[in-house]
């Protein structure tokens, strides 16, 4: 008898022309970490007395099909989820063999996805339709492997004995590092800088409604939210300047590689006033935790600019 493993499988990814909908043809095969995205259906206790102590079978409840997607930092990969989270990047030719997509927070509607998790040993092969993607987490750190966690939010899941992505096609992959990031303000490098993470959240709201087959109707965006936190050695009171003043400041969180890149720049970042702790002889550490906000002058809170070699007709 055969037995899966997380290292024979797959992930499939396929944008629908209509939510819930599956569509037919070739997906695209993503690299991935983990994923715990997976269809729950949980049991209600029978209320009905009059039938002897012990307990009548439970009832079945809702169904809630959600969970997390961590893939590697990627410049080409990359752009699928963001157009999940963002909607449609406006692409523009660099002339010199790159492109450049921005994607930009506040758009009114997002797309949905057909994503597909096989386990060929089994066979199963488990594809999730309506799928809208609610956050993306990242953390930077000093060394390691660059990767981001995709929060997603399905409609519904159908297990088949065969994969229904036809013949996966594939990207050329281009793996990030750790030390090839930054994190800026004001375009200068945050010095003594030892850690720091950003999430983005399109707060997704599920349409609950009554149906026969327990499954909701969508998942829509509501009021964005921008937050994270920065750690840094205390050096200088820069920083802790700007938080006692309540005077916001613009972060840029970004990898480069080569000629590619993604920037996440947050326009408007409000830092709270930190408790500085003395805790022995070593060095003192100073930790923001900041909100963003829309700034009016750029006309939104988030603007990410990828940098890499397709000409964006890939996330459409």
């Amino acid at each position: 008898m055969s037995r899966a493993y997380g290292s024979s499988a797959t992930l499939l990814l396929k944008r629908e022309t209509t939510y819930g909908t599956s569509p037919s043809g070739n997906f695209i095969q993503m690299p991935f970490n983990s994923v715990s995205l997976g269809s729950e259906q949980g049991l209600i206790d029978d209320p009905v007395l009059g039938q002897g102590r012990d307990p009548l079978a439970p009832l079945q409840d809702v169904i809630s099909d959600e969970g997390d997607i961590m893939v590697p930092m990627d410049p080409r990969y990359l752009g699928l989820w963001l157009t999940g989270l963002f909607g449609d990047p406006t692409s523009t030719d660099n002339l010199d063999g790159t492109f450049d997509h921005v994607f930009v927070s506040g758009v009114d509607a997002l797309p949905s996805y057909s994503l597909e998790v096989g386990m060929a040993q089994a066979p199963a092969f488990f594809m999730h339709a309506g799928v809208v993607l609610n956050s993306i987490a990242l953390d930077f750190q000093r060394s390691g492997a660059a990767a981001v966690t995709i929060n997603a939010i399905a409609q519904g899941e159908t297990r088949n004995g065969t994969s229904q992505g036809g013949t996966p096609s594939t990207l050329a992959f281009n793996r990030i590092s750790q030390f090839q990031g930054s994190i800026k303000k004001a375009g200068a490098a945050v010095a003594n800088l030892t850690s720091g993470s950003l999430t983005y959240s399109n707060n997704l709201e599920k349409i609950e409604t009554i149906r026969s087959d327990g499954l909701i109707d969508g998942a829509d965006p509501t009021v964005a939210s921008l937050s994270g936190r920065i750690d840094v050695r205390f050096s200088d009171t820069t920083l802790i300047d700007a938080a006692t003043s309540g005077t916001p400041v613009d972060l840029e969180f970004g990898y480069t590689v080569g000629t590619s890149s993604v920037m996440f720049t947050a326009h408007e970042v409000y830092l709270p006033k930190p408790k500085l702790a003395v805790e022995g002889p070593g060095g003192i550490q100073a930790s923001f935790d900041f909100q963003g906000a829309k700034n009016e002058a750029a006309g939104r809170m988030l603007t990410v600019t990828l940098v890499n070699d397709l000409d964006g007709t890939v996330y459409a």
